[in-house]
């Protein structure tokens, strides 16, 4: 942990993510910037979701007053993640507390994977697939998952 010029809090919670990983999440600080993290959580088994995404984590300047800020690299097909990879959550918006953590967030996100909410949706069109036709939007984001979320 090179940057002694990180709040401690932050280095702490980087620790403990290293030390500690939730289960089907890794979280890893960037060498160039400690506060920017590559993120892998795996989908949970027995959902449309079963694979391996990449993220990224931004801890802003005023973390942890302010949200993390992260976003799916991975494309996937999600009634609350934008094709940008952004994701509706209420923990990253107006819900956030200064009591969360980067674990919290990341098993939140995971979380999510297992309960799309089309009726909050950031992508308009897949919430509108998921709701005319749940079985066809479940299959469609089966199908996204082994082409983008394979393992890579």
């Amino acid at each position: 942990m090179a940057n002694s010029n990180l709040p401690r809090r932050i280095i702490k919670e980087t620790q403990r993510l290293l030390s500690e990983p939730a289960p089907g999440i890794s979280a890893s600080p960037s060498e160039d910037n400690m506060r920017y993290f590559n993120v892998m959580i795996l989908g949970p088994t027995q959902s449309p979701y079963e694979g391996v995404f990449k993220l990224e984590l931004f801890l802003p300047e005023e973390y942890p007053m302010a949200a993390p800020k992260v976003r799916f690299l991975t494309k996937i097909y999600h009634p609350n993640i934008d094709k940008l990879g952004r994701i509706c959550l209420d923990i990253l918006k107006d819900k956030w507390s200064p009591a969360l953590q980067i674990r919290t967030v990341l098993l939140s996100i995971q979380a999510l994977l297992s309960a799309p909410n089309p009726d909050d949706p950031l992508s308009e069109n897949i919430a509108k697939h998921w709701k005319t036709n749940e079985a066809e939007a479940v299959e469609t984001a089966k199908e996204w998952t082994r082409l983008y979320a394979s393992g890579a």
